[in-house]
């Protein structure tokens, strides 16, 4: 018999350029029961919001597109505060420069989780921890 997941209401938006991020952190976070959106882009998350708040947003640092530059993770943070102050957001990144991550805890990011083998595992229980605050 197949095991249902709970039925959490909580709607995720997780913003990454990586496919295979998206896809397992996705992946992960339904089975846990979370209804989940991705986004390759900020841009894409940002114009979402104007249709959808969510209750939280997993929101990659680093973004790479051929034939233009995509905001970063900082720029699109912004503009997420400003459109819905209200939503927490969780940074993605491979970087692990201290002055970087206070930067991010000086403009509020809920949490960061560093882009590592652990990277699914330290992100679900960012994830339960930020929600349940």
């Amino acid at each position: 018999m197949e095991k249902v997941p709970p039925q959490i209401e909580e709607m995720i938006y997780v913003v990454d350029d990586d496919p295979v991020v998206t896809g397992l952190v996705a992946a992960r976070l339904e089975t846990s029961g979370y209804r989940v959106k991705t986004f390759a882009y900020g841009e894409d998350c940002i114009a979402a919001l104007h249709d959808e708040i969510p209750d939280l947003i997993i929101l990659d640092f680093y973004f790479i597109r051929e034939g233009t530059i995509p905001m970063n993770g900082m720029e699109a943070y912004d503009e997420i505060a400003r459109l819905a102050p209200e939503v927490p957001v969780i940074m993605l990144s491979a970087q692990e420069k201290g002055e970087v991550v206070l930067e991010f805890a000086r403009k509020g990011i809920a949490d960061y989780v560093i882009k590592d083998s652990d990277l699914i595992d330290n992100l679900q229980m960012a994830v339960k921890d930020v929600l349940e605050r």
